[in-house]
C-alpha cells in the first residue's frame, strides 16, 4: 500500500522506517529558517531539502523565484537521500503542506506516484503524542529511475495563450491581497494574470492545519470549476511553490489532471509588456 496525497501522523509512525522523509520547512523572507528549524528538532530519520536549492534551478532574473530543478539533478539528489523506486516519500512542514506541496509535485514529475505529504505538518506529529530527534539522517543511496511524468506543466506562451478563454481557468494560489496587488513582498510588481481567478491555497485547510475532507474539497472546486474539465486548469502562485498545493487538493478530490505554471506571477511581471490586473476581478 502506498500513500499518493496525505498522510496522518498516525499512518506515518507506523511505516516511519520504510519511509523516505523530508523536511520541507521554508520562509520566503528567511530563507536559514527552515535548516535552523530542521536543527532545533525533525521527524526521526528526516533529510531537509531547500526550496532554493535542492528543488529549485538556476535562476535568469526571467524564469521566475523558484524555476524547475534539471529532472536528473533532482533525481540524484532524492537518490541521494534513499529514494528508489517504489519507495514511499513523506514530506512535511509547519505550513499546512503550503512548501511541502512543492516536493510532492515534483516526485510525480519524475514518474515517482508514492509521494505525500504528511497531514497537518510536524504540529500534527507533534499532537500526537510522537517524537522529534535532533540526529543527523543517514542514507544508503537509492536507485531511483526517470519515468514519464506523472504530472503537467505549461510555460508563458502557454498562459498568454489562454488569455480571455471562458473555456480555461487560470487559479492563483497566493492570498487574496497580494492577488489585488495591495501588497507584493517579494516581487517587483504588484497584481496578477488577468483573467485569473484566486483561490489561497489556506481555503484547503481546516482551522488545524489539516486538510479538509475530500468531499468538501470536490464540491469547491467543481463550483470554480463551473463545468469544465480539470485538465483545463492551470495553477500559480508567486514562483511555482505554493500553488502545488491546489493541484494535491484537486488530487484528493478526485478531479486530476490539472496543469502547474511554475514561472507563475515572478516570472509573468519580469516582462514589462506582459498584461497586469489588479483588484479582485480577474
Amino acid at each position: 500500500m502506498s500513500w499518493t496525497t496525505i498522510v496522518t501522523a498516525d499512518e506515518l509512525a507506523a511505516r516511519l522506517d520504510q519511509c523516505v522523509v523530508v523536511d520541507c520547512r521554508h520562509d520566503l523572507t528567511d530563507p536559514d529558517s527552515g535548516p535552523a528549524a530542521w536543527a532545533v528538532g525533525h521527524l526521526p530519520g528526516a533529510f531537509f531539502l531547500h526550496q532554493d536549492f535542492d528543488l529549485a534551478g538556476p535562476k535568469t532574473g526571467r524564469n521566475g523565484r523558484h524555476p524547475l530543478p534539471g529532472r536528473e539533478a533532482l533525481r540524484r539528489r532524492l537518490e541521494s537521500i534513499g529514494l528508489s523506486d517504489g519507495r514511499q516519500l513523506v514530506a512535511y512542514d509547519d505550513s499546512g503542506g503550503a512548501y511541502a506541496g512543492r516536493l510532492w509535485w515534483l516526485a510525480r514529475w519524475l514518474g515517482h506516484p508514492e509521494a505525500a505529504l504528511l497531514d497537518g505538518g510536524i504540529q500534527a506529529w507533534r499532537k500526537a503524542g510522537y517524537p522529534v530527534s535532533r540526529e543527523l539522517a543517514v542514507a544508503r543511496p537509492g536507485a531511483l529511475s526517470l519515468r514519464e511524468p506523472l504530472v503537467g506543466e505549461v510555460d508563458t506562451e502557454a498562459v498568454l495563450a489562454v488569455l480571455g478563454r471562458s473555456d480555461r481557468l487560470l487559479l492563483d494560489a497566493r492570498t487574496s491581497e497580494r492577488f489585488r496587488g495591495e501588497v507584493e513582498p517579494f516581487d517587483p510588481v504588484a497584481g496578477h494574470i488577468p483573467g485569473a481567478v484566486n483561490r489561497p491555497l489556506q481555503r484547503n485547510l481546516r482551522p488545524d492545519g489539516r486538510f479538509k475532507p475530500a468531499e468538501v474539497l470536490r464540491d469547491e472546486y467543481l463550483a470554480l470549476l463551473a463545468g469544465r474539465a480539470p485538465d483545463a486548469v492551470i495553477h500559480q502562485c508567486g514562483s511555482g511553490v505554493t500553488a502545488c498545493h491546489n493541484l494535491l487538493a484537486m488530487e484528493m478530490a478526485g478531479l486530476p489532471g490539472s496543469l502547474l505554471y511554475p514561472g507563475s506571477w515572478s516570472e509573468w511581471c519580469a516582462d514589462p509588456a506582459r498584461p497586469v490586473a489588479l483588484g479582485d476581478a480577474g
